[in-house]
């Protein structure tokens, strides 16, 4: 069984850090990691995308500020937030890609942006 979880949410201010991290867990044939995140009542948006050979692809609205990395071989994913703004303000979710299974989502961790 794949289990993804989330880690790292919190609060931060406005123009500041936050370093979320995914590990997957029941497999070893991970294509992508992908991060979205989600406002009550907006739906779930895409925010980045890492693949197993390295290509990283981000949301318009965090390009250049958010930061999406993989060690596939620890199973693993990160997601570095710079430059946070109260707009970034939502439950992440971090979403794997597994050879031959399919997606699974982890349960999402909060990140809170406020003076």
């Amino acid at each position: 069984q794949v289990q993804v979880v989330e880690s790292g949410g919190g609060f931060a201010q406005p123009g500041g850090s936050l370093r979320l991290s995914c590990v997957a867990s029941g497999t070893d044939s991970i294509y992508n990691y992908y991060w979205y995140r989600e406002v009550p009542g907006k739906g779930r948006d895409f925010v980045a995308l890492v693949a197993r050979h390295g290509v990283t692809n981000y949301a318009d609205a965090v390009l250049g500020r958010f930061t999406i990395s993989g060690d596939f071989s620890k199973n693993t994913a990160y997601l570095q937030m710079n430059s946070l703004k109260s707009e970034d303000t939502a439950v992440y979710y971090c979403k794997v890609v597994v050879h031959a299974l399919g997606d699974f989502w982890g349960q999402g961790t909060q990140v809170t942006v406020s003076p």
